[in-house]
């Protein structure tokens, strides 16, 4: 596919046309914040879980929305000639709706983003998000860097580890694996770890803790927003490359994160080994080699913790999961 050639400028630098799948989503929708001001943004969902994350763009220049499958390849292809950068978000996250949607989970996590990498013009830049849990149980008690195998235990670490891999197979594509993300979105996320324990701690006062010893990283979304726009303006770092994106500043195992939110509501903190991760994650992961390219993370988890507590303010029904 060839790409077409752009010629729009705005103050002396190029415009990028930006391509995001799944932009309606707990990323995307607040990702389309950062690159507007720069750049144009496509943005393809079928609004599976929310029809009002993207009103906020309605107007804004260098917005367009498009109401579509990732799996609908001519759709695919009008869109994808038209851009320069293509951040595919489309998936079905977590391992509970990929467990009881498996078909579906192997079409949009890996079949689709199969298509786009062997469909994207040799100019195309890429930037495809995997997640650290792909490291699987083999990385326990260890500090994990981008050379660490990887290992995934459950059909969505599998679908996204094989799409990974295709992207690490295909030019021009860069690869990150995220930390457990969490802090505010248009399109809330409760069933993330610290969000879900800042809900917890708002509405039940007691936070039950299982394997509260297992290490686990995290990042907030603002700044893995930061990290897309970061990678698109330093490109030649960046393409053929695979990133761990988490805040080191703040790894830290399930008891030291209900402590940190203790700090900030009265909270009853309770040991109960009465159940498992699925995910068995219990290992620190570095994100220095992201940090060494010039990128650095801004928002610490004392920022995430009082915006949570202060969208839950404000969300009547604050139940948003992908389950």
């Amino acid at each position: 596919m060839d790409n077409v050639e752009r010629h729009d400028y705005r103050e002396g630098k190029k415009i990028m046309r930006v391509l995001i799948t799944g932009g309606a989503g707990y990323i995307g929708s607040e990702l389309i914040e950062h690159l507007l001001p720069e750049h144009e943004v496509f943005v393809i969902d079928n609004l599976m879980y929310d029809k009002t994350s993207l009103i906020r763009y309605v107007g804004r220049d260098n917005f367009h929305f498009i109401k579509g499958d990732v799996r609908d390849t001519n759709l695919m292809k009008q869109y994808m000639s038209k851009c320069d950068v293509i951040i595919p978000l489309a998936a079905l996250v977590g391992f509970p709706l990929c467990d009881r949607m498996p078909k579906d989970a192997i079409e949009i996590n890996y079949e689709a983003n199969k298509w786009i990498a062997e469909n994207k013009s040799s100019q195309q830049m890429v930037i495809y998000p995997c997640t650290n849990s792909g490291y699987g149980t083999n990385a326990e008690g260890s500090v994990v860097t981008e050379e660490f195998p990887l290992n995934p235990i459950s059909l969505y670490g599998t679908t996204k580890v094989d799409a990974e891999t295709v992207y690490r197979n295909t030019e021009n594509c860069c690869t990150y694996r995220l930390a457990t993300v969490y802090g505010p979105s248009t399109r809330p996320r409760t069933d993330l770890l610290v969000n879900n324990f800042v809900l917890k701690a708002i509405k039940d006062r007691v936070l039950v803790l299982y394997e509260c010893e297992f290490m686990r990283n995290y990042v907030h979304i603002w700044d893995i927003c930061r990290s897309f726009k970061f990678a698109i303006d330093n490109w030649s770092v960046f393409k053929n490359d695979t990133f761990n994106v988490g805040n080191d500043a703040i790894n830290m195992n399930k008891l030291q994160l209900a402590q940190k939110i203790q700090s900030h509501l009265p909270v009853e903190i309770i040991k109960a080994e009465f159940t498992t991760d699925p995910d068995k994650r219990d290992y620190t992961v570095s994100s220095q080699k992201i940090y060494n390219t010039g990128y650095n993370c801004e928002y610490d988890l004392d920022i995430g913790i009082k915006q949570l507590i202060e969208m839950y303010s404000i969300i009547d029904h604050p139940w948003h999961a992908n389950y």
